[in-house]
């Protein structure tokens, strides 16, 4: 352990869980909410837009989406969302992360309400506008990735880090199953003030003039969560690592602190100016010593994250096909517009319920008693198992007898994917990287993610078309076994402190007689 580690960053370290950390939490918690919300309540209503705006007079089925249009509706927000996690990861350890923390939320509040508007009712006008309000929609969402993860790393004990971490990304469950169940009020609202025939009874009436309102409000009250916690946003004092650390202010570090902990905490002023003339600590992020220390670290975090993301964002184009086949969602023509968005819906809000949040919580109860490493590498151990047990016998999983085991099957690669590594990519890169390349390298890692998300997107779409299911199921099996072997790559750092992962303060001949152990910093 490090020689000159400050006090205030100590009280940190060692204090018991209190209730400033629960609402660091809720706070931090509630921007991951909004995310989810925002990201995956695009699905709810893509049916609904192909409907209103691309139905063919006299067509024997409802409209639905061009596939250029679908591709950019869905995947646009991914875009913004790599290009913000880049951005403001960078700005969070030039400017602060509570300054920068503010900014996000706004531009997540402004673009969910202005996604819900359009200039004009022609189809073209209609998803111009959506695609634009939703790019920059993902680009705030963007920010909140490095920001709240480095933020509550920052701010948590060393002993319970990974679950406060973990608990902020867990919202994310809350989020999906919110955007289900909004889904399904909003819907089941209008279809009993508006009741419409279904499709195959009367096309033109099936889909009623104000279904246009149903996936406006859907979309537009993504803004409503970021909203409530913008005020408790700006209360929260910047995090003392990245004032004592960064902005060198031991002053400001140790007052700030002493409110939250309720404690009197010495101001070490020399300290600090003493740690900040040590230049050997002070390489940046292109520099050979950034790359000797935490080189393989960062190609572990991102590496991790692009493959974890290929995979798990190619499951989430079944959802739609796997509730066909069980019956879930009947097929479109015997519905109306406005009830098949509280089928979708319906839907989602169950397998919310069933595997996504519980495989989150799992990790949030677990990750510090088994750690960080294990839980990734058994998370990609079973995708890969269940992949393979889907993809080798597919043709067995088609029969109708054999349909809920495909779906059980699937669910569990969607539990051992949270409860695994897409909870533990976005926990490790805010816990070993030193404190002014924190939210930076957090940003590389979840932009390397996002890159693998549309990878999956886009990519499983042409390849099931083009060389089929089956195979394309056996190529995600290779990697998600690729995700466990470069998790080989990413330390663990179960109960130990931010600067003893990241070198920070460490006298220089222990940095060296690590090195020559062939330790990790």
């Amino acid at each position: 352990m490090a020689k000159e580690q400050l006090q205030v960053l100590n009280a940190l370290d060692v204090a018991k869980t209190q209730w400033y950390h629960f609402t660091a939490i809720v706070i931090a918690g509630m921007g991951f909410f909004t995310d989810a919300y925002d990201l995956f309540c695009i699905s709810l209503v893509t049916k609904l837009l192909g409907r209103i705006y691309y139905t063919a007079p006299g067509s024997a089925t409802p409209g639905s989406l061009p596939s250029n249009v679908s591709a950019a509706v869905n995947g646009v927000a991914f875009c913004g969302t790599l290009a913000g996690q880049l951005f403001f990861g960078w700005l969070g350890d030039k400017m602060g992360r509570k300054r920068v923390y503010g900014m996000t939320l706004m531009v997540m509040v402004l673009c969910s309400v202005t996604s819900g508007l359009s200039f004009g009712h022609e189809p073209r006008g209609v998803m111009a506008t959506l695609c634009f309000f939703r790019f920059w929609l993902g680009f705030g969402i963007g920010g909140d990735y490095p920001l709240s993860a480095t933020i509550m790393s920052e701010y948590a004990n060393k002993k319970t880090r990974g679950a406060f971490i973990a608990a902020v990304f867990a919202m994310q469950g809350f989020g999906i199953l919110a955007g289900g169940m909004v889904a399904i009020i909003v819907s089941a609202t209008f279809n009993s003030k508006y009741p419409a025939p279904a499709y195959e009874a009367d096309p033109a009436h099936s889909t009623v003039p104000e279904a246009d309102y149903v996936w406006r409000i859907i979309l537009m009250f993504g803004a409503l969560p970021a909203l409530l916690t913008y005020y408790w946003r700006m209360k929260m004092p910047e995090t003392a690592r990245y004032t004592a650390l960064v902005a060198k202010n031991a002053k400001k570090a140790a007052a700030d602190m002493s409110k939250v902990l309720q404690v009197d905490l010495e101001v070490e002023q020399e300290k600090v100016e003493r740690l900040a003339q040590k230049q050997r600590n002070e390489f940046g992020l292109f520099s050979r010593q950034f790359l000797r220390r935490h080189g393989l670290h960062l190609l572990g975090t991102t590496t991790t994250w692009f493959l974890l993301d290929i995979a798990f964002y190619s499951q989430n184009l079944f959802q739609k096909d796997i509730f066909t086949a069980i019956g879930w969602i009947p097929k479109a023509k015997t519905m109306n517009a406005v009830e098949e968005v509280f089928r979708i819906g319906r839907a989602q809000t169950l397998i919310a319920m069933c595997s996504t949040v519980p495989g989150y919580w799992f990790t949030v109860a677990l990750i510090d008693r088994m750690g960080r490493f294990a839980i990734q590498l058994m998370g990609f151990f079973f995708m890969t198992v269940f992949m393979f047990a889907l993809a080798i016998p597919y043709h067995h999983w088609t029969l109708p007898d054999n349909r809920i085991g495909f779906v059980v099957m699937y669910s569990l690669t969607f539990f051992f994917a949270n409860f695994g590594p897409n909870a533990t990519t976005f926990v490790v890169p805010a816990e070993i990287f030193p404190a002014r390349l924190r939210s930076t390298c957090h940003g590389i890692s979840a932009a390397a993610g996002k890159a693998g998300a549309m990878v999956g997107a886009f990519g499983f779409l042409y390849a099931a078309n083009g060389i089929g299911v089956r195979k394309t199921l056996i190529i995600l099996g290779f990697v998600n076994f690729l995700g466990m072997l470069f998790t080989l790559l990413v330390p663990e750092s179960k109960g130990r402190s931010l600067e003893e992962m990241s070198g920070e303060h460490v006298e220089e001949n222990e940095i060296e007689s690590r090195h020559r152990d062939g330790g990790e910093n």
